[in-house]
């Protein structure tokens, strides 16, 4: 296929990805080329007949690939944000082949020496700070790969590996099937009572665009608890929304979530640990799964107390409409009743101040001005993956050109739940890139002429996901390995959660938070009863959490060989030793449609929100009390952080901008888990 638009480096601004030429058919012999190129230019330093050097290996490896770097960022953004059963088909057949693609580059034997070679003789070669931290880390990865495993060890991981890249891929397309199934179809109107009009309106277009004419369609959020719960009176329409939710894929998912769960076992015995979990944080800031045990033990404890305080005032509230027992479909629809009588405040009836357009405009990109400052001017000429999806170009404070940043804020059918940030092209000096980065969120789709109006949390997606933008467009890093949020798992999302401090900073809130009719800005009497409102629910919300990320690290402290069982009585035995099995408050995932952990990479990881948190949480507090200005503060974070990607070490950059080691206690007060 000589027109293959993969073939051949694009000519657009930035590198941005030829998308108008992209058809399904170009990915697979795409793949298969740029698998085949990439293991020629890798045979060729293994064989090289000079003597190692940085040069001819290290950074040999970091130029490899470029062919299949193209088109496998492509193929992921598309198979999140807009995928087809082609592609679909494409990623259960080709994710094997990509693992053992990756293999055949870890376990090859005389690439190894070279670079253990290298490593030995580190101190002498006279590498500057980041080419350094490349070879070592380049090392570390071989090393964790399993390159100094025998044959034997080596070819049941390859096994493994492929095994496990299989599941995944067929675990996320039943999430994807069964989330769309399982989407609530309701007769009436009537039967939304308590949404607005607009989110009811968007219900009836949904059902129009997925084929039920006439009805309304309630589709599913990927996490646990939807949102409308908080809303719909109805109470059998609550029962029904979170019975759907809460039953996706269990027939499917579970048992493959059982043995991915004893495959990662099984590798992690191989590479000489006790348990995945063991073997993931080895890489992490957090280091020992000591220190994350040390961590949620410690806010278990008061996050239930928390929420049982919150659990007897809803109970209070539900008791008076006649419901003798709180149950989890009511909780969230109570909260809001007690926390409208509590603080005066509707959460609803923000949503006309917080419409898309000016929250994206004048809250998000005003922010990055504010504080980095950076101008974004829309470019309709250059095409995305799907309408929906729109480019800006991102300018620096003297008009020089930064990167991309591409929006698609717009659920569909087409696209993963949830939200996220991908990065097209990836900025390095090496290779002389820019940073191309993609924002995608799930805002329900307006009917044609209705604003998009934003819930709070909505809006706090919004911020903190441009956080994750911000970390990829401020890369500034020779080498593409530690291009932007190439960081640990469990750091990469302090810089989001950061950037969400500035939804309620006043020069900002003030600037976007206007009704979309009138243009009156949001009253000050409904900010100080949101500020007072910020910790309720706080108690639920770590619950939530906590149930979640204990999940995840019950099923990935499970040693080699121990039998797993049924994968429901297994989580239901994992929330009860963690003494987080809530019967009002479900995990914010459940097992079966976990995608974070059992296909999206964060396996023994989805700790690290919490862990980042205080790493978050501190920073909030130097921002506003450093004795800097906005700008001095947000350059500084820049510098030291924000740019440096991977290629500093990650505390060493927390330090750098403190000037101390962080806290835990900026994080207890936020969640309202230093009460006794």
């Amino acid at each position: 296929m000589s027109d293959n638009p993969f073939f051949s480096p694009s000519t657009l601004a930035y590198e941005l990805p030829p998308f108008a030429g992209i058809r399904e058919e170009h990915y697979r012999p795409a793949f298969e080329r740029g698998m085949a190129e990439q293991l020629a230019e890798v045979a060729a330093i293994a064989a090289d007949p000079e003597p190692p050097t940085f040069a001819n290996t290290v950074v040999a490896l970091e130029r490899s690939g470029a062919l299949l770097r193209r088109v496998k960022v492509v193929f992921e953004n598309q198979d999140a944000s807009d995928t087809t059963p082609g592609v679909q088909e494409l990623d259960a057949g080709i994710s094997p082949l990509l693992a053992a693609h990756d293999d055949a580059i870890d376990l090859d034997p005389a690439l190894f020496a070279r670079v253990d070679a290298l490593h030995r003789d580190r101190a002498g070669l006279g590498l500057d700070a980041e080419s350094l931290r490349l070879l070592e880390r380049r090392h570390t990865a071989f090393v964790r790969a399993g390159a100094r495993l025998d044959e034997a060890q080596q070819q049941r991981l390859r096994e493994i590996n492929a095994q496990l890249a299989a599941d995944s891929a067929a675990f996320r397309k039943n999430v994807h099937t069964d989330t769309l199934a399982r989407a609530l179809v309701l007769d009436t109107a009537e039967e939304l009572d308590g949404l607005s009009a607009d989110a009811v309106a968007a219900a009836g277009a949904n059902a129009e665009a997925l084929g039920h004419g006439g009805k309304y369609v309630l589709s599913l959020k990927n996490f646990s608890n939807q949102s409308e719960l908080a809303r719909l009176t109805d109470r059998s329409v609550r029962e029904r929304l979170l019975a759907a939710s809460l039953g996706r894929a269990r027939d499917t998912n579970g048992p493959l979530a059982a043995r991915m769960a004893a495959l990662r076992a099984e590798r992690a015995a191989l590479l000489g640990y006790d348990t995945h979990a063991a073997y993931v944080v080895a890489d992490e800031t957090a280091g020992t799964t000591a220190a994350v045990d040390g961590l949620l033990a410690r806010l278990v404890g008061p996050a239930v107390a928390n929420a049982e305080r919150e659990a007897a005032e809803l109970a209070a509230a539900a008791a008076a409409d006649g419901i003798a027992e709180l149950a989890a479909h009511d909780w969230a629809f109570y909260a809001e009743k007690v926390r409208a009588a509590k603080y005066d405040l509707d959460t609803a009836a923000l949503r006309p101040y917080f419409e898309l357009e000016r929250v994206l405009h004048d809250g998000v990109f005003h922010a990055a001005g504010l504080v980095y400052g950076l101008t974004f001017t829309e470019r309709p000429d250059l095409v995305a993956y799907h309408p929906d999806a729109r480019v800006f170009e991102v300018f620096e404070a003297d008009g020089s050109p930064l990167g991309l940043f591409v929006g698609d804020f717009f659920a569909r059918e087409s696209k993963r739940g949830g939200a996220w940030m991908n990065e097209l092209v990836s900025q390095s000096r090496l290779l002389d890139k820019r940073p191309v980065v993609v924002n995608n969120l799930n805002i329900a789709k307006p009917a044609a002429g209705e604003p998009a109006l934003l819930t709070w949390d909505e809006v706090r997606t919004l911020f903190h996901e441009f956080g994750h933008a911000l970390h990829g467009l401020f890369s500034d890093v020779t080498y593409p390995r530690f291009a932007g949020t190439e960081v640990p798992r469990d750091f990469v999302e302090f810089p989001s959660q950061v950037n969400e401090m500035w939804m309620v900073r006043p020069e900002v809130l003030a600037n976007y938070a206007r009704h979309h009719v009138t243009g009156e800005p949001l009253p000050a009497e409904l900010v100080e009863r949101m500020a007072a409102a910020e910790n309720f629910g706080q108690g639920f919300r770590t619950v939530e959490y906590l149930a979640a990320a204990l999940l995840d690290w019950a099923w990935h402290t499970v040693p080699a060989g121990q039998e797993i069982g049924d994968a429901e009585e297994f989580e239901a035995a994992a929330l009860d030793r963690a003494g987080l099995a809530v019967a009002a408050i479900p995990p914010r995932y459940r097992t079966a449609y976990f995608n974070h952990v059992f296909s999206g990479g964060y396996s023994a990881g989805y700790y690290a929100y919490i862990w980042s948190e205080v790493l978050d949480a501190d920073t909030v507090e130097w921002f506003a009390g450093n004795g800097l200005d906005v700008r001095a503060s947000g350059e500084r974070f820049r510098a030291e952080l924000l740019s440096r990607g991977g290629s500093r070490e990650a505390m060493e950059c927390v330090r750098a901008v403190l000037g101390r080691e962080p806290e835990v206690g900026p994080l207890l007060a936020r969640r309202g888990l230093d009460r006794p």
